[in-house]
């Protein structure tokens, strides 16, 4: 890596992760941080400035491991996240569990591990929730309730570490066109329109906003929401 700050981050080899590693490449040098690590060679292929930074999220020994060599980060976005839909009659505790695991446990131990390195910067931790984080539906319950505890989360240690320089932002988008969301839409049995759907380079905008706005600024919440 060179004398620019640098950024982790995480499910960076497709959709909103990868667009925020593009655009943050631009000022950062970035950690791709992802499960496939095929998909992280080649997109530091395309991208300066980048490498790959192959990690399970849920394997907290690996994380620390692979963290163990980061003594100074600037920014970290946690983008990395899945969705199971179902009724709460049907949804098993299984697949509470998983979710819970990726979308809030992997965020919580990977923040804790760095929380050096990103004093060591006065670093900006971005959590990528969901409009889900802030309005719950039927047939997203553990979804919805684990980024409402992505929220609380955000809120604690922003309240924590604010003494220590830190900066952190939450930002809820809607639907996004993603793979993901392609996925969601075959579990709801409708049709994937991602003309209807934010842009994940839209989101990406937004993040990439927080971490270069000024010194004097702390946006601590943003809502995106596609136009139709």
């Amino acid at each position: 890596m060179t004398s620019r700050p640098t950024a982790l981050v995480t499910g960076a080899s497709r959709g909103v992760g990868a667009a925020v590693a593009r655009s943050l490449s631009d000022t950062h040098d970035v950690l791709l941080g992802g499960r496939d690590e095929q998909a992280l060679h080649k997109m530091a292929q395309d991208i300066p400035g980048s490498q790959p930074w192959p990690a399970e999220l849920t394997d907290y020994d690996g994380i620390a491991e692979a963290a163990a060599g980061i003594d100074h980060l600037d920014v970290l976005v946690h983008s990395a996240g899945m969705v199971e839909i179902g009724s709460v009659s049907e949804t098993g505790v299984d697949s509470w569990r998983r979710t819970f695991e990726l979308n809030l446990f992997a965020v919580t131990e990977l923040t804790r591990t760095l929380l050096p390195a990103l004093r060591a910067a006065s670093g900006h931790v971005v959590l990528v929730n969901s409009g889900a984080g802030l309005a719950a539906k039927p047939n997203w319950g553990s979804y919805a309730a684990s980024k409402f505890a992505l929220r609380a989360y955000a809120d604690v240690l922003r309240g924590e570490e604010s003494a220590n320089g830190l900066r952190v932002t939450s930002v809820f988008p809607g639907r996004v066109a993603t793979d993901m969301q392609r996925e969601v839409r075959e579990s709801e049995g409708g049709s994937f329109e991602p003309e209807r759907y934010l842009r994940p380079e839209s989101v990406a905008d937004s993040v990439v906003s927080t971490v270069r706005a000024g010194s004097d600024a702390h946006m601590t919440e943003i809502v995106l929401r596609p136009n139709d």
